[in-house]
């Protein structure tokens, strides 16, 4: 690695930059699609910047649960406010002072525990494969949980969705939407009443 390991240094360094400059712009942007689309690309900075520190598992976690969350939130953002309201401008950043202040606090104390606290020895030693040993401890006691609530999440989803919104487009403009849309809607066939 030694011909590449400043490849990678410089990898990671424009990883570690694009992250931090994309997170700054998600309280910059003056639109909630806009954020939404610079913090998913912030998390996919910070998933390459682990995976260029050797931490698979953890990069890929971070890239797919991030990213599809962010996916997710953009659906749900235009399905109900429409393209046009998640475009529009608006303050991504309320309680401004306290917000900076609470953010000040926070960095500091975390930053002066991870200087300060003594930090522990290795006892014993890593697993000859460390990813597989980690999905092991995770899922191991839990898989049949995982297995029924994924399932679970996905029905919770769809029934959110088609609970808030009864009256939707098949609503205002027939099962083929072809029928002139009604306001308010009248039907299935969206022939006024």
């Amino acid at each position: 690695m030694g011909d590449a390991g400043w490849l990678v240094d410089v990898a990671f360094w424009a990883c570690s930059l694009i992250a931090v400059a994309t997170g700054v712009l998600v309280f910059v942007v003056d639109s909630m699609a806009r954020a939404t689309y610079a913090l998913a690309t912030s998390f996919i900075a910070t998933g390459g910047a682990l995976l260029l520190m050797q931490q698979s598992y953890l990069g890929v976690v971070v890239v797919l649960m991030m990213v599809m969350e962010m996916a997710v939130m953009a659906v749900y953002m235009v399905m109900f406010m429409g393209m046009n309201p998640a475009l529009m401008p608006m303050s991504m950043v309320h309680s401004h002072r306290a917000a900076i202040g609470v953010a000040v606090a926070t960095f500091v104390v975390l930053g002066s525990g991870a200087v300060l606290v003594p930090w522990p020895e290795r006892r014993g030693a890593p697993a000859p494969d460390v990813t597989e040993a980690l999905g092991t401890a995770i899922m191991e006691s839990h898989m049949l949980v995982m297995m029924v609530v994924g399932p679970v999440m996905v029905a919770t989803i769809v029934v959110g969705v088609l609970l808030s919104s009864a009256r939707t487009r098949y609503d205002r403009m027939g099962d083929d939407l072809d029928q002139p849309p009604t306001d308010p809607p009248t039907g299935r066939t969206g022939v006024r009443g």
